[in-house]
């Protein structure tokens, strides 16, 4: 993932301490496929995802990493998943904590390919192909699949007193 240059910024001021960013996943269906990339940092496949820029609407950040990531134009359609992820902790020593919010997303044009490097391959794959997808994103697209659930979350449990 490419380091947007707000956080290059607040990581001269912090270093490697822990950092609250706004992620975004893109779930993107085009008929009854599902919009998957090979990340070029790791191998792994996922959907697409990439961080909410200062005064970014999420839902415009989601349709943004789809373009610039695979060349695709989305329409966001709705808000499938609000989670806070694990700590990360990147090879350079960089640590965050990402809250993940997960769009469902429709495909509208554009043919998928790597768009700016950080996906070796890209595509609209079959859901019932996902065998190297891992659980935290087969669960993502499960919660993406309805065209009209209301999000889900994780917490809400009333604080220890």
């Amino acid at each position: 993932m490419t380091t947007p240059d707000f956080v290059r910024v607040l990581r001269e001021h912090i270093g490697h301490a822990p950092l609250n960013l706004v992620g975004v996943t893109a779930i993107v269906f085009r008929d009854e496929k599902v919009l998957l990339g090979k990340r070029a940092d790791n191998g792994a496949w996922q959907a697409i995802s990439g961080i909410v820029d200062p005064g970014e609407e999420p839902a415009d950040a989601a349709a943004r990493e789809c373009l610039e990531e695979a060349g695709v134009v989305v329409k966001v359609e709705r808000l499938a998943l609000v989670q806070q992820l694990p700590r990360v902790t990147h090879a350079n020593g960089d640590q965050v904590d990402y809250l993940d919010l997960v769009f469902r997303c429709t495909w509208v044009s554009g043919e998928p390919h790597p768009v700016d490097g950080e996906l070796t391959e890209v595509g609209f794959y079959d859901l019932a192909a996902m065998g190297d997808v891992d659980d935290a994103h087969v669960r993502k697209i499960a919660l993406a699949v309805a065209e009209d659930d209301p999000a889900h979350f994780r917490g809400g449990r009333p604080p220890r007193g």
